[in-house]
């Protein structure tokens, strides 16, 4: 039987856990208590459309759609929109040398290279469809658990490797910042200040090879110690419950909406 010091002990642990934020569901708001599996279904056929979509029209009314989603979700606004400003600028960065390699009517040049009207229309285009899908994602999966979003693709017959892939990715996104901020944290301790030189850069490259270096020793050491307890490759969720009737309401207005978009898509002009 433990000790009082003891009991004190655990409970101050206790107190002291935190779990990853892949691994706590923090469904809220109009959408989080809806099946796993129908947020999934509308977030695959949404995406599949956006791409699919060729005409301003339908892409801003996805955009639109997809906003209302999420605040009815209510997300962490703050975070939310740390998301989505980081997935802008890596689209920015993609797509700034796309009116200058497609071909089209020059609009303007930069040290002798051309920039095409239908480069700059495709370039804003991409970026509007990346918002709408990020936008859906984060509003019908955001708010899934690691598990839930599990429990959910095994429910759809997704296959297993997919499934279990995704889960170690999910998990280990959030080790693998904690190891960062412990390098850079390191590095400050030594009195080391990014700036734009060739010092700061040499660094910064040691910083992503010492972090490949870490995660592959932790994922040597991860491997051994789930063979330990008898992993066999795959993880064992619990079943679903059968859905109820506010899924299918969910499933009709989603149904709706996918309808007056393709009706949207159908009826305007596409993209010249």
């Amino acid at each position: 039987m433990a000790s009082a010091p003891e009991n004190i002990e655990q409970a101050a642990m206790s107190r002291h856990i935190v779990l990853s934020p892949a691994s706590q569901n923090t469904a809220t708001g109009m959408i989080g208590p809806v099946d796993p599996r129908f947020r999934i279904i509308c977030t695959i056929i949404f995406a599949v459309f956006v791409v699919s979509a060729a005409s301003w029209q339908a892409v801003l009314a996805t955009i639109c759609a997809a906003a209302v989603m999420v605040a009815l979700s209510l997300p962490e606004w703050r975070k939310t929109l740390h998301r989505v400003l980081a997935m802008d600028g890596f689209i920015f960065a993609t797509l700034l040398l796309l009116p200058f390699t497609y071909p089209g009517d020059t609009v303007f040049t930069v040290w002798g290279h051309a920039a095409s009207q239908q480069g700059i229309n495709q370039a804003i285009m991409i970026g509007l469809k990346a918002n709408a899908v990020i936008f859906m994602v984060m509003a019908f999966l955001g708010s899934l658990g690691s598990t839930d979003l599990g429990r959910g693709m095994m429910g759809l017959y997704m296959p297993t490797k997919l499934t279990t892939l995704l889960m170690f990715t999910v998990r280990y996104i959030d080790v693998l910042h904690h190891e960062y901020l412990r390098l850079r944290q390191a590095m400050r301790a030594r009195a080391f200040h990014l700036r734009s030189n060739r010092h700061s850069w040499k660094m910064m490259g040691y910083l992503v090879g010492m972090l490949l270096v870490r995660a592959h020793d932790r994922s040597e050491r991860i491997v051994w110690a789930m063979k330990c307890r008898g992993f066999h490759g795959h993880f064992h969720f619990t079943r679903l419950s059968h859905p109820v009737k506010a899924d299918y309401k969910f499933l009709l207005v989603m149904a709706g909406l996918l309808a007056a978009l393709i009706t949207l898509e159908v009826l305007c002009p596409p993209l010249i």
